[in-house]
């Protein structure tokens, strides 16, 4: 017999109605936050990036792919991964279904790593993915994914200096240390650790890559920065939490749970 709360059809109704209400509220927040992002100030990019594509070498301005609107996936796949990350993946499996509307809304989607074209492609044949992705090129003084804070040095992990997700990371400690009180996700149990090894790397290695989105726009030839979000910026993104936030049990997590969709046993 279950042990959650039953009750009658009116009852039920009535709880329904004051979560409706709840809901409705969040809806016109979110429309207001929509509203907010896009007020945002815009930054020019002065900066000459390149990309490695299917199709050659591009700029920024190239990746809009004939559009005004660009939205980039900052995709976990640095240069010493041997597969792309499985959280990222994840997000990544809903991208197909969706690259479609959004270019026919004057928006391009393309996801960029560091990793190079010829293991991007790989793993997008193994995944069945379509979708346009980019290697970004680390040039000196033009790393792209250093300068929207996707990616950082082993010097930033050890002395400190990673400011990712609006905030400044701590030190990360050596693996022989014992004072484990400043970075949790070093533990060989954490989350980030499993996920470090299913891509072939050690954790230093693995967190020195991190996920976001960035938008930005083409007016009068020149490329503008709209917004960035990382971490739980980009919860909206999952499309699975999204279903399962309204099955009866939520997202019922304990620990890592997701694999790259070919690798959960078949049922």
């Amino acid at each position: 017999m279950t042990t959650h709360q039953t009750a009658t059809r009116d009852e039920w109704m009535a709880a329904r109605l004051r979560l409706w209400e709840a809901e409705r509220e969040l809806t016109h927040r979110g429309d207001e936050l929509a509203r907010q992002r896009q007020a945002l100030p815009w930054v020019r990019i002065d900066k000459d990036y390149r990309f490695d594509t299917e199709a050659g070498t591009a700029t920024l301005a190239d990746l809009f792919q004939g559009r005004l609107q660009l939205l980039i996936y900052h995709f976990m796949f640095g240069v010493d991964y041997k597969a792309g990350c499985p959280s990222c993946s994840a997000i990544a499996d809903g991208f197909d279904g969706i690259v479609t509307h959004l270019g026919n809304h004057d928006v391009t989607l393309m996801a960029v790593s560091r990793a190079p074209q010829a293991r991007l492609q790989a793993y997008k044949d193994r995944m069945g993915w379509s979708f346009p992705w980019a290697t970004a090129q680390a040039l000196p003084g033009e790393d792209f994914n250093a300068d929207f804070n996707v990616w950082f040095s082993e010097a930033q992990q050890r002395e400190g200096g990673i400011e990712y997700n609006y905030r400044r990371e701590p030190p990360m400690l050596q693996p022989d240390r014992t004072d484990r009180t400043d970075w949790t996700m070093r533990d060989s149990g954490s989350p980030a650790a499993l996920q470090a090894a299913a891509t072939g790397t050690d954790l230093s290695t693995y967190t020195r890559d991190r996920p976001g989105v960035s938008a930005f726009v083409l007016e009068d030839g020149v490329v503008y920065h709209t917004y960035s979000a990382y971490a739980r910026g980009l919860d909206g993104l999952w499309g699975m939490f999204q279903w399962l936030d309204r099955a009866p049990k939520g997202r019922n997590e304990d620990g890592v749970w997701w694999r790259r969709h070919d690798e959960y046993p078949v049922r």
